[in-house]
């Protein structure tokens, strides 16, 4: 059966909704919205160059997707991303190579010189990306938490001069937060660095993006100042992950992070939430640490690979 490979019809709910299908079935520990993947491509930030590719059959069946750009926003020029879903009802029709193909071509013409990609850590999907030239790197785990079990650990007593407040109460200038999150995002581990200098672009990008929510996004302040928050994302049919936490350097070591992650995972599970995601790169003991405390479950890995365009 021949599959044709064409951008996501951003405008047509039913393609929409026929991506979010894709995506979920083939890798149901990330947590995204209709409205999120919509937005995602008609907010995209130009030097992104970003599109979301569906691989369709000639019967009209939507049985891939991927996820395709330029991390414009690295100090690292060249560095690109592909990520490429199929449903597993539609594996075997060549879905994946048409797929990785046509976002490569895009990448090289846009300038790109090195791709990455996450790859599930099962010898199926890593011979995949082997035999198209990727190499392995650094992973990453995938972790749930069943928030309609027995309960959550207790929220640890508030230290003096600490104070808990929902992202909503920063909506008349959230600039504080975009601080800390640039502070927090130059720490992550990872392939790519990313420099968050933009204010105006994390406002469309971060900020305004429809699955953030920002009344389980939790925020600790010390002495009236930012100092540790984790960004709740939601995608309205009961599932939350947390889209970042993280602490500013000069309030580390002090449990500031199990603290906002309690606050937002008892207010989602207030809210309705029954499944709680995260990822946890394998090389972060600290806070795979804090997510073993709350009961988190890893459920997958994923491997980071690149591959060098060109070669």
């Amino acid at each position: 059966m021949t599959v044709v490979i064409r951008d996501l019809r951003a405008a047509d709910p039913a393609d929409v909704q026929s991506v979010v299908r894709v995506r979920r079935a083939a890798l149901p520990y990330l947590v995204f919205s209709p409205a999120g993947v919509a937005f995602e491509l008609t907010s995209a930030h130009p030097a992104k160059r970003y599109r979301v590719l569906v691989a369709q059959t000639a019967d009209g069946r939507v049985v891939g997707t991927a996820q395709v750009g330029i991390a414009y926003d690295s100090p690292v020029p060249g560095q690109a991303f592909v990520n490429a879903y199929v449903d597993p009802a539609g594996r075997g029709l060549g879905a994946g190579g048409a797929l990785v193909a046509e976002a490569e071509a895009h990448l090289a013409g846009a300038g790109a010189t090195e791709v990455f990609a996450w790859v599930l850590d099962e010898p199926e999907y890593r011979a995949f990306a082997e035999r198209r030239g990727y190499r392995a790197g650094r992973s990453a785990h995938f972790l749930r938490l069943d928030l309609t079990g027995a309960g959550l650990p207790s929220r640890p007593p508030l230290p003096a001069g600490v104070e808990l407040r929902p992202g909503s109460a920063f909506a008349a200038d959230p600039r504080p937060l975009f601080v800390a999150d640039a502070e927090v995002t130059a720490d992550e581990p990872g392939d790519v660095e990313a420099s968050l200098d933009d204010y105006d672009d994390w406002l469309r990008h971060t900020w305004h993006h429809p699955d953030l929510d920002k009344e389980l996004t939790t925020v600790a302040l010390v002495d009236g100042e930012v100092a540790a928050f984790t960004a709740a994302l939601t995608d309205g049919a009961g599932r939350y992950t947390s889209g970042m936490t993280g602490t500013l350097r000069a309030f580390r070591g002090r449990g500031l992070a199990k603290l906002v992650k309690t606050a937002s995972l008892d207010r989602a599970r207030a809210a309705g939430c029954r499944e709680a995601f995260t990822g946890n790169d394998t090389g972060n003991a600290p806070m795979l640490a804090v997510n073993t405390w709350f009961g988190y479950e890893i459920c997958a890995t994923e491997v980071r690979y690149t591959k060098k365009l060109g070669e």
